[in-house]
């Protein structure tokens, strides 16, 4: 996703995402309401038979569906064709629902068959199933049947978060959460792995306050119930800081990822305590603190290279930190050298390393040459790293991402139709991803309606310029830089389409926030002044008033909007 690398694992990572007791979720933690031997998974066995003919009429038999799901987990485990184990699965549903109707083994049955589904990649099936899974349980009927509730909306969750649909996703997350405090209250330590779960969903989506209220009771919960600097409670910080850091509360974030890194140590856990130098890196770096920065940089390179070898992308992943900080300290011969070294690295891959992992590399080094002014060679490494990923839902909003940063440099470069037609694209996917609104989407939208003004695509500019200012007043609220500078050009594109006296009353708007916040004698606010002023005199030309061009309205700010855009692409692929 744009924006920010979620702590959650991704979607695709697992191929079957059987949400039963004992099994784990994509983030590696248990989420169970309580153990619970009717719904286990029973061990596999080391052959499935090839064939297995069971007539329909057999259905009714009460022992045939426990045996068709088993073959069904069992042709699973094995590797086998997955069209006979959805055969499998397909018949034990039907046989628990004529011999038993609504029970836990139906609900279980249907479980399978979904994740079959999902794995098929037949995803709307998946969704139908595990719909009817969820109506099944009944909830008075005991904890086993809250689990059986619990497990089909996780994994309805998990399922629409492959599809691409987050805020579905979100909404099955926060169902299952109901549902586990009704069962368990809301300070078991298994609330709080869920609460865990959903918080990354929500940085994922990029709704940092939700998933900051989330972290707060998990870390509450843990405290209650876990042992003082427990692994879990690391877990927790260290998800709390990626949360504080991208509210910018930097100080926070930074004494959260002591904390945790204090925790590792004392678990031996030498990797995690080196991922960890790298996100206080990033905080001493966003804090101008260069030289401590570059300490945690490197001490996370050195056990990078030690435990992982020269070649792994951890290490690349360094490169890019220290060259983005190199860059920042105007030595840009070293911020290059670091670039090239984490390509080669990038170039030719240990093996087991993920499509993903390069693509989210090139794309963050491309943002490092786009603030170099190599323009060319940004746009090529971010076409590498769009074809590095395949174009699924689940991939559907890093794709969304990337095209909205190769339109960010079409633009400050003038190609204002290529800049406009991948706005367009990335705007599609994000709709499409349910995405439609956060703050990252409002940006972009101001994006493609910027590229509209260059393109004399007036009409068109206004309504994306209304959409993005309703979506970051909504997000970041009416006084935010951001909406600020929308607000500014919607101004501009009402001006040039004749409607003065409603640019008049957002520039009046906009000038006063402007004094409020930056001071009078800021050049934004002196520009805004500038503005109003012409405004107000032409205001009272009525018919015969003389036009502006769009182009010279929007001049005085360009240089606003320009520096925005490059800012907004290199925050906008921080991982």
């Amino acid at each position: 996703m744009p924006g920010l690398v979620s702590a959650k694992t991704p979607p695709n990572a697992t191929p079957l995402r059987i949400l039963l007791s004992g099994t784990e979720n994509a983030g590696g933690s248990k989420r169970t309401l309580s153990p619970s031997p009717s719904v286990s998974r029973p061990k596999p066995t080391k052959r499935t038979p090839d064939k297995t003919h069971i007539d329909e009429s057999s259905l009714d038999n009460p022992d045939l569906g426990p045996f068709l799901l088993k073959l069904a987990r069992d042709t699973i485990a094995s590797g086998d064709n997955l069209n006979k184990a959805l055969d499998y699965a397909i018949r034990a549903s039907k046989s628990f629902e004529r011999c038993s109707g609504p029970c836990l083994e139906l609900a279980m049955s249907l479980h399978v068959l979904a994740a079959i589904y999902s794995s098929l990649e037949r995803f709307k099936e998946a969704v139908s199933v595990l719909e009817r899974s969820i109506e099944v349980p009944d909830m008075g009927s005991g904890p086993d049947h809250a689990l059986a509730k619990f497990s089909g909306c996780m994994q309805l969750g998990d399922t629409y978060s492959t599809m691409g649909l987050l805020d579905r996703s979100i909404e099955c997350y926060e169902s299952g959460l109901r549902i586990q405090i009704e069962a368990l209250g809301d300070s078991d330590p298994r609330v709080a792995e869920t609460c865990r779960y959903l918080a990354e969903a929500h940085v994922q989506a990029m709704q940092f306050g939700e998933a900051e209220n989330l972290c707060k009771k998990t870390l509450e919960i843990h405290r209650e119930h876990s042992a003082p600097a427990s692994l879990e409670e690391a877990a927790d910080r260290r998800l709390m800081a990626l949360v504080c850091e991208a509210k910018g509360d930097y100080e926070s974030a930074l004494e959260h990822l002591v904390l945790a890194s204090m925790t590792m140590i004392a678990n031996c856990q030498e990797n995690e305590v080196a991922a960890i130098d790298v996100s206080i890196g990033n905080i001493y770096l966003s804090l101008c603190r260069f030289d401590e920065a570059i300490f945690a940089y490197q001490k996370a390179l050195t056990v990078f290279k030690s435990t992982k070898g020269e070649s792994h992308p951890s290490v690349a992943s360094v490169f890019i930190r220290l060259a983005n900080l190199y860059y920042k300290t105007g030595k840009l011969r070293e911020s290059k050298s670091y670039c090239e070294n984490a390509l080669r690295i990038y170039a030719k891959p240990v093996p087991g390393t993920i499509p993903e992992e390069i693509a989210s590399g090139l794309t963050e080094v491309s943002a490092i040459y786009e603030a170099l002014d190599e323009s060319e060679e940004a746009l090529k490494l971010l076409q590498k790293a769009m074809k590095l990923l395949e174009d699924t839902p689940g991939n559907r909003s890093t794709i969304a991402g990337i095209e909205a940063q190769m339109g960010v440099i079409f633009y400050m470069v003038g190609r204002y139709g290529e800049a406009r037609s991948s706005f367009e694209s990335a705007v599609e996917k994000l709709r499409a991803s349910g995405e439609s609104k956060s703050a990252f989407f409002g940006i972009v939208l101001n994006q493609m309606g910027l590229a509209s003004v260059q393109l004399y695509r007036i009409d068109e500019a206004v309504e994306l310029f209304e959409e993005a200012r309703k979506i970051l007043e909504q997000e970041c609220g009416s006084c935010h830089l951001e909406t600020l500078g929308v607000d500014s050009n919607l101004a501009a594109t009402y001006d040039a389409m004749g409607r003065v006296e409603d640019a008049i009353e957002i520039l009046e708007y906009i000038l006063k926030m402007r004094e409020e916040k930056l001071g009078t004698a800021n050049p934004d606010v002196a520009n805004e002044k500038k503005r109003l002023a012409e405004l107000l005199k032409e205001a009272g030309r009525t018919r015969n008033r003389k036009g502006k061009s769009l182009e010279n309205l929007l001049d005085a700010n360009s240089y606003r909007t320009k520096d925005s855009a490059k800012r907004w692409s290199t925050f906008g692929f921080r991982s």
